[in-house]
């Protein structure tokens, strides 16, 4: 992945205006052009001894060859680019245009001399003027843009840009910047991480853990970072200055990609009725999307909540194709409206993720923590009980752990439950724990990003405060692996990797919004 890093010390000033030129303007050049070439084309035929040149000769010839450059320059147009942000796609237009017109021209000639055995437009002529004004028209607008750039875009507040990627996708970055049209960046050089790449390009993929490095030696000296994604992103395999973007905090979150063994979980999944609950929200929707790959013959979506539910199933259908599926509306507190899922259903697998998760509201309402959280549990688990189903898989939290609040402690509960039902069913009850999941509801990062675009303060309880942190696609991958490797009542703990202090989380989103800590965002400690 293709990181830019840019002097983010200097502040773009106000732009002074610059009207573009007019159409007709770049249309009469062209046609100036145009007959400048075919002026030295018939020069250099007579070797510039103008005196052996038959006036009318040369005229009918001109006009002709002229005439069809201006029809084929209204046809191509070749004048609609913006001249000062010339690229390749213009030069090829000239060229695409130039060349149609000259085999317009050929053929002409030679249907003529068919006719009337007369070649009235000799061929070296006709090949001379294709070569200068090709050349001419180019070269006028590669000009007219280094021009514009050295001098009149010089009056703008320049960027000073490394480029940290690969060979082509950093040439790819380089060009989209040149021809961006509301700054001017000025390219330095690219970068690699290896000292033996000195004087090549640098790497296409750049690993977490040095992307991660990279960008807080940037964010320590105050120097702003863009990325640019995948090659897959890309509209019609084209980058343009849209696709580049500033740096996430997620990123600097993420690890390296999980690979798993998915030849147990297919045998598992494979023409099964799957059952998720709580499949409207982050992590069960997340499951949702991945049970499709594994083939099961069913996947009933149980969730209280009717418009993300509704948004999931449009999902299944346009994006991922699926149909296989069953949307059911219900609250998994109501026992009987569970069981009326189980016994319509007859599920062989359940992923149960509906809980409630944000810990100061549970903190709040500990009444409905412990409704939805344990006995919403309970009714789920005994159903899966009572319908003979296979394997019950939890999703639970890390705060289960010597719980010190009111969501840690019901999730704990309903482990607890879960557990003793396997050693008396034969259904296998497997827990899952982690911790926060980037972008999950509940997440600390979605409010610091609100408390930010808000101008802050960003709240934190504690100084020394930390937090584990995972992607949503990753944490239900491993959700699927805990209940394909799971024998029953196992607690599956996953590695999250070091834990991150959430102070420090809120000063580099900060910086990466592109303000000061203690300046323009204030941290405050709430206790």
């Amino acid at each position: 992945m293709v990181a830019l890093i840019t002097n983010g010390l200097n502040r773009m000033r106000t732009l002074r205006s610059f009207s573009y030129t007019p159409r007709w303007i770049v249309f009469l050049i062209d046609v100036a052009l145009a007959i400048m070439a075919v002026s030295v084309a018939y020069l250099i035929w007579v070797n510039f001894q103008i005196d052996r040149m038959r006036l009318d000769f040369v005229l009918t010839g001109a006009l002709v060859i002229v005439g069809i450059r201006v029809i084929s320059f209204l046809l191509g147009h070749t004048y609609s680019g913006i001249v000062r942000f010339t690229g390749t796609e213009d030069a090829l237009r000239i060229y695409y245009v130039l060349t149609a017109g000259e085999i317009a021209l050929l053929l002409g000639s030679g249907v003529f001399f068919l006719l009337y055995d007369y070649l009235f437009i000799p061929v070296s002529v006709l090949l001379t003027e294709y070569v200068l004004l090709t050349s001419l028209m180019v070269m006028s607008r590669v000009i007219v843009k280094k021009v514009f750039a050295q001098y009149i875009g010089a009056e703008r507040t320049k960027k000073n840009v490394i480029i940290c990627g690969s060979d082509e996708y950093g040439i790819m970055a380089k060009h989209a910047m040149d021809n961006v049209e509301d700054a001017t960046y000025n390219i330095l050089a690219f970068v690699d991480v290896n000292d033996r790449k000195a004087g090549k390009i640098a790497k296409k993929m750049i690993s977490p853990d040095k992307k991660r490095e990279i960008v807080e030696i940037c964010l320590a000296a105050d120097v702003n970072v863009l990325e640019v994604p995948r090659f897959e992103s890309w509209i019609n395999g084209e980058l343009s200055m849209r696709h580049i973007r500033n740096i996430k905090i997620e990123d600097l979150l993420e690890r390296d990609v999980i690979h798993m063994e998915e030849t147990n979980l297919r045998k598992q999944l494979l023409n099964k009725v799957v059952l998720v609950t709580g499949a409207a929200g982050s992590i069960g929707s997340e499951i949702v999307r991945q049970l499709t790959h594994f083939n099961p013959s069913l996947i009933v979506l149980f969730d209280q909540a009717e418009s993300p539910l509704y948004d999931i199933e449009l999902e299944l259908k346009e994006e991922c194709g699926f149909t296989d599926y069953k949307v059911e509306i219900g609250d998994v507190r109501d026992a009987s409206r569970v069981e009326g899922i189980f016994k319509t259903y007859h599920p062989n697998i359940v992923y149960h993720a509906a809980a409630y998760k944000h810990v100061p509201m549970m903190e709040k309402h500990p009444i409905e923590g412990v409704k939805t959280n344990i006995f919403g549990t309970k009714n789920v688990a005994d159903c899966a009980v009572k319908y003979d189903c296979q394997r019950f898989v939890m999703v639970s939290t890390d705060k289960a752990v010597n719980p010190t609040n009111v969501m840690g402690a019901s999730k704990r509960i309903a482990e607890i439950y879960t557990q003793s039902l396997n050693r008396i069913a034969n259904t296998r009850f497997i827990t899952t724990r982690f911790g926060n999941v980037l972008g999950s509801n509940g997440s600390v990062i979605p409010r610091f990003k609100k408390q930010i675009e808000a101008g802050g303060p960003i709240t934190v309880t504690h100084p020394e405060i930390t937090r584990f942190f995972m992607t949503i696609p990753e944490a239900c991958q491993l959700v699927l692996q805990a209940g394909a490797l799971g024998n029953g009542g196992e607690i599956f703990v996953f590695d999250m990797g070091k834990s991150v202090k959430i102070v420090d989380l809120a000063r580099k989103m900060i910086k990466l919004s592109g303000y000061e800590v203690g300046k323009d965002i204030h941290i405050v400690f709430t206790g």
